[in-house]
């Protein structure tokens, strides 16, 4: 069991997961779950704490709910930066914007001995639109906290069009979001103008 209290040395490592509604973005931060990263997720948490979308909560509030959590994660985020974790953030990243400024509070956050940054990886599951929507069309069919709502052909054109794709962003880009186990085991990443090997650490 880890302590509450930042102990370790070691740079945090963040790998920020983008990519539409059904591109494999949960199942990719599972894999990393379970070789020891923290996974971070605002639907899993919503979930937790206000139940079902549209039968424990009214669906005119899941925006408001889920910006609330995220608040709260954005937190959780930090302290697991100041401890030097390794972290996987299993939102959308939809935005240019959020995914600069995770990874400015990646680099900018040091460890417990100040002597380190965080390091950062942005991994772009890239789907074609025919198979987001067939995929989308399976997940439909159940109700889960990784699948909130229904998602349909128009709310998902609208995910398209709004969707800020990463160009020269330092992203890895992975077609249709089918990583072999090991893929993420050994992230190369670059910080200071240098590139490493990074092994996951299990969680002490």
């Amino acid at each position: 069991m880890h302590s509450d209290h930042p102990t370790t040395t070691t740079a945090a490592y963040v790998v920020l997961m983008c990519g539409i509604a059904g591109s494999g973005k949960t199942t990719y931060a599972q894999r990393l779950e379970h070789q020891g990263y923290e996974r971070l997720s605002i639907d899993e948490e919503v979930w937790r704490r206000f139940g079902r979308y549209g039968v424990d909560y009214a669906a005119d509030d899941y925006d408001g709910l889920s910006a609330a959590v995220e608040a709260d994660l954005q937190i959780r985020l930090s302290a697991l930066l100041m401890q030097g974790r390794q972290v996987v953030i299993d939102f959308s990243f939809w935005q240019r914007a959020r995914r600069d400024h995770c990874k400015h509070q990646t680099g900018s956050l040091q460890a417990a001995d100040r002597t380190s940054c965080g390091t950062w990886r942005l991994v772009y599951l890239k789907v074609d639109a025919e198979e987001l929507g067939r995929r989308l069309t399976n997940r439909n069919t159940r109700v889960d906290a990784n699948a909130t709502f229904p998602i349909t052909d128009a709310l998902l054109d609208r995910y398209l069009h709004d969707f800020e794709e990463p160009r020269g962003e330092g992203e890895e880009v992975i077609w249709k979001a089918d990583p072999s186990p090991a893929t993420p085991c050994r992230p190369e990443v670059r910080h200071g103008g240098a590139s490493h090997r990074v092994r996951p650490r299990s969680r002490a």
